[in-house]
């Protein structure tokens, strides 16, 4: 099947990253250099990621991952990348949770060396489950597995969110507490707000997503909960799996103080973006992984808490995805890779789910 071009990442040079990070290397750990650096096929739209290996006599780790905030220069998809902060995330999940979280070795906050602030892990080996194409396409090897590996993988999955729901301190977290006012769900819903308005900022609105903040107002939920540590980015995609267990868990830079269902809904949607974007294409997909029944019921077995106001949580979090969707599209026009859309209602035609978001918003998608 042929597809569009992958949109552009970055606009840096993994060699002359190779060279800069060798030299960087040699003053935290002297006599050793930097060898086999690559960037990944998969390398993400937000924090870019580098991988190589360590030539030391005596090396204390042989495989390492540099997570390095996105270039300004490649039209960034957020406005702000605070590596400390990532840095600060991985290590108090290893501290207080058994999650697989790669082990952080170093942090460099001065822009200097790379360019931008970034920071180190160990590499952990195995396989995560692709975006492009989509795992949920025919030929992945998610969607080559039997129905029991791809349940078993779903259940441990779901435990990642669950164990750091309930294992991490919120007295520990506060750092990652959305500033404003009211709850941590009216927080993380405003701060949403602005990062729309920055997105749109000079360019052509969307009404389908000014449609959906409406439609969140009217379906608010009368009991929010209590808030835990969110991922942020709760996904299958960013999870490194041994076999069908979990190896690393990975990707923090959204992580936040919210309900719980903010992470449940975000697992749910995106699974859904891939089925349905599967589906639009005559294939049938993965539409027994991931259902929306399965996940919350093994969430509630594994934690005690019974997922409330779903609706609700999986519209925020197809709106939230919609606003990032139309990000990247923006990035393809500064690029010119698509051109600006004339009316907003062309601009609702380039979030690639605006589909099933509208659905949502109607309350027909169910």
């Amino acid at each position: 099947m042929a597809t569009a071009p992958r949109p552009r990442t970055t606009t840096r040079e993994p060699e002359e990253l190779a060279r800069r990070l060798t030299a960087w290397l040699g003053h935290r750990l002297p006599g050793a250099k930097a060898v086999d650096v690559t960037v990944p096929e998969s390398n993400g739209m937000s924090s870019e990621t580098l991988l190589f290996s360590v030539e030391h006599p005596e090396p204390p780790f042989a495989s390492c991952a540099l997570r390095v905030a996105a270039d300004p220069a490649a039209y960034t998809i957020f406005p702000v990348y605070d590596m400390p902060r990532q840095y600060r995330t991985m290590r108090l999940i290893a501290e207080h949770t058994d999650l697989p979280v790669p082990r952080v070795l170093w942090l460099e906050e001065d822009p200097g060396p790379l360019g931008a602030p970034f920071f180190v892990m160990e590499r952990v080996e195995g396989r995560v489950p692709p975006d492009v194409m989509p795992y949920t396409y025919e030929g992945s090897w998610l969607h080559s597995a039997t129905d029991a590996e791809r349940a078993h993988l779903e259940e441990e999955s779901v435990r990642v969110i669950a164990h750091l729901h309930d294992q991490v301190p919120l007295s520990e977290a506060q750092f990652l507490a959305t500033p404003g006012e009211g709850s941590p769900l009216r927080r993380h819903v405003e701060s949403q707000r602005a990062y729309y308005e920055w997105v749109v900022s000079g360019l052509p609105r969307s009404p389908l997503i000014e449609s959906a903040f409406d439609r969140i107002e009217e379906m608010w939920p009368d009991d929010e909960g209590d808030p835990v540590l969110n991922w942020g980015d709760a996904r299958i995609g960013n999870i490194i799996y041994a076999g069908f267990d979990p190896a690393a868990v990975l990707d923090w830079e959204m992580a936040a103080l919210a309900p719980r269902e903010v992470d449940i809904g975000w697992t749910v949607y995106l699974h859904r973006f891939f089925q349905d974007l599967t589906v639009s294409f005559g294939q049938p997909g993965l539409p027994d992984f991931l259902r929306r029944d399965r996940v919350e019921e093994a969430y509630a077995r594994q934690t005690g808490h019974t997922p409330r106001a779903m609706d609700f949580y999986t519209l925020y979090a197809a709106l939230r995805h919609a606003v990032v969707m139309l990000r990247v599209a923006y990035r393809q026009v500064h690029f010119g890779e698509a051109a600006v859309p004339g009316t907003a209602e062309e601009a609702d035609m380039l979030i690639l789910h605006h589909a099933s978001l509208a659905a949502m918003v109607q309350g027909s998608y169910w």
